[in-house]
């Protein structure tokens, strides 16, 4: 079986890191622990996985946040997987520096990648992997904060909670969104 796991995040050097970027950079650490490497393709970067015989297409979109959904719409028609088959994995502002809760639909909350995926597809209903980034910002500062490099504090934690994120996708792949939220969703 064939899943696609997106990493949200923007292109370029400047964004390298950033808080917006972690999709990003939990997908890197996925293809660094598997000792697989991206290549840049259409609408993205991709690696492939193989995983106790399911195949996992890690795409690191191209195509800036705002966009996002036509990479994720691209790579589902190319590699044929089915809607319950995808996984977003996408910053949170609503969640605590390194949180991580799994969820099989819901709103944007008003993230644009979000926002333009659900667009794109027609429909809410995908599982996404939120990792909480914080929000401690003041008033009007959002666009700033989101765009800003995590402290000092938060890159000691990081290994930890990017491990954690591998560990949720694979889980996701193997036992399911349901088990997979079951298990990791209260910690």
């Amino acid at each position: 079986m064939k899943y696609l796991i997106v990493g949200l995040g923007n292109i370029g050097e400047e964004y390298r890191e950033t808080r917006h970027n972690i999709g990003f950079m939990v997908l890197d650490a996925l293809a660094k622990a598997s000792n697989i490497v991206f290549s840049d393709g259409r609408y993205g970067a991709t690696a492939h996985l193989s995983l106790k015989g399911q195949q996992l297409i890690l795409l690191k979109p191209s195509t800036y946040m705002n966009l996002s959904g036509n990479a994720v719409r691209y790579w589902m028609q190319q590699e044929k997987i089915p809607l319950e088959n995808v996984l977003i994995v996408v910053d949170d502002l609503s969640l605590p520096f390194g949180t991580l809760r799994l969820k099989g639909k819901g709103s944007d909350a008003g993230h644009n990648g979000l926002k333009h995926i659900a667009a794109t597809l027609g429909t809410q209903n995908y599982a996404r992997l939120r990792f909480g980034i914080g929000n401690d910002f003041p008033k009007g500062g959002q666009i700033d904060f989101v765009l800003g490099h995590f402290d000092e504090e938060a890159m000691k934690l990081m290994p930890e909670r990017l491990e954690v994120a591998q560990e949720i996708i694979k889980s996701f792949c193997l036992a399911g969104l349901n088990n997979t939220m079951n298990q990791y969703n209260n910690k």
